[in-house]
């Protein structure tokens, strides 16, 4: 299924940040209400085709800052050897730290100043731009991700270190990485009257997101149909990590302006306004099937009215009558038996009478009535369920 072109059509929205009111959010409803999903290890193609089983993994993870960086190397230092295959060891003596920059990161910068880095162990390096801190790249993937094959099981050893001790996932891995593919900018606003403030979108992380070298991905997913199969739309689905780039009050905000948005498009749909659909849906959604997200379809309860209550009663006593007719048919059949036997006897009674004496009491003939009506047949039907 192809990828839908990068320049459509969007619908965007604007919101105070209850938390500050030096800024405003401008966020892509587009993107925010479409069924896109992680397919990792589910039909994801990987960004390059010789590479299928990375992801989006296959170039390593560039840190914001030093907090970041900080942050991700804490949980470095609780992965154990069976959670972590490149995991780097603690030396032959036992006491080296595995979460040393060194072990696990690199910089993409001059040789000089990366070897000037590598000499400070307590920081992403001193003296150089901390987006240039990423985590290595070993055996063609970052460092970090578990290949087909280990033990615990492919995927980032940061994630599934997260799932396991039962933390948000986002609060383990870098930034770029459970941002990926939602997209936090800033831009600073002037206004006619010489004043500013400051504009955070919140958007689809797409092509242009990597760089001109996004371009030469073999595949991505964020515009892909088959990724858009998600159970919720992206504003539930990534609730914890929109809260962490919005705070609680402004993504409370954000939900309400998406459900309005939703309703606006499948009102538009069931009016079969086709038109309005791809102004107000992502068209890989659209393309998917899966507006508002996959669900699966749970026949609706029809509303029972009068004339169908009546029906309904009338079917139902007519089964009953057919039901009890069928019963009463098997409670004769040892009657009429019993009569024929009376008949018989009765037959035989009167040849003596007819060979007896004038003088012999006569005996009263027996009768031998039986019900003429024919047996009923059951109807096939059957009480109708609501």
């Amino acid at each position: 299924m192809p990828e839908t072109p990068l320049d459509i059509a969007r619908t965007w929205a604007e919101l105070p940040d209850p938390a500050n009111p030096e800024q405003r959010f401008r966020v892509d409803l587009t993107w925010l209400t479409s069924s896109w999903t992680c397919i990792f290890g589910s039909g994801c193609k990987g960004i390059y085709a010789d590479r299928p089983d990375d992801g989006c993994c296959t170039l390593g993870a560039h840190f914001t800052d030093d907090e970041d960086f900080q942050r991700v190397r804490a949980v470095v230092a609780e992965l154990g050897e069976d959670e972590w295959q490149y995991h780097p060891g603690r030396g032959k003596r036992g006491d080296k730290d595995p979460s040393r920059p060194s072990a696990w990161t690199e910089l993409e910068a001059a040789p000089e100043v990366a070897e000037a880095a590598e000499g400070t162990e307590g920081s992403v390096g001193s003296g150089t731009s901390h987006a240039a801190r990423k985590t290595k790249v070993v055996d063609g993937a970052c460092i970090m991700l578990n290949r087909p094959g280990f033990p615990a099981g492919a995927g980032c050893a940061l994630h599934q270190h997260a799932v396991l001790t039962g933390r948000p996932p986002h609060e383990a891995k870098p930034d770029v990485c459970w941002q990926l593919p939602i997209r936090r900018s800033y831009r600073t606003v002037e206004r006619p009257d010489d004043t500013s403030y400051l504009e955070v979108t919140i958007a689809e992380y797409d092509r242009r997101g990597w760089g001109p070298g996004g371009h030469d991905l073999d595949w991505y997913c964020s515009s892909n149909t088959e990724a858009h199969v998600g159970a919720e739309p992206v504003y539930r689905s990534n609730r914890a990590e929109l809260t962490a780039l919005m705070g609680e009050a402004a993504y409370a905000a954000l939900v309400l302006r998406c459900e309005a948005h939703l309703d606006t498009a499948k009102r538009a749909r069931s009016a079969g306004a086709r038109q309005l659909i791809p102004l107000l849906v992502h068209p890989a959604t659209v393309e998917a099937g899966t507006v508002g997200g996959r669900r699966t379809r749970v026949p609706r309860r029809r509303p029972t009215t009068a004339a169908a209550r009546t029906a309904k009663a009338a079917s139902t006593t007519k089964v009953g009558s057919a039901t009890r007719a069928t019963s009463t048919t098997k409670a004769s059949a040892p009657s009429k038996a019993s009569a024929s036997t009376k008949a018989t006897k009765s037959v035989k009674a009167a040849k003596v009478v007819q060979a007896a004496p004038a003088s012999a009491a006569p005996v009263a003939k027996g009768s031998a009535k039986t019900s003429g009506k024919p047996a009923a047949k059951a109807s096939g039907k059957t009480s109708p369920t609501s």
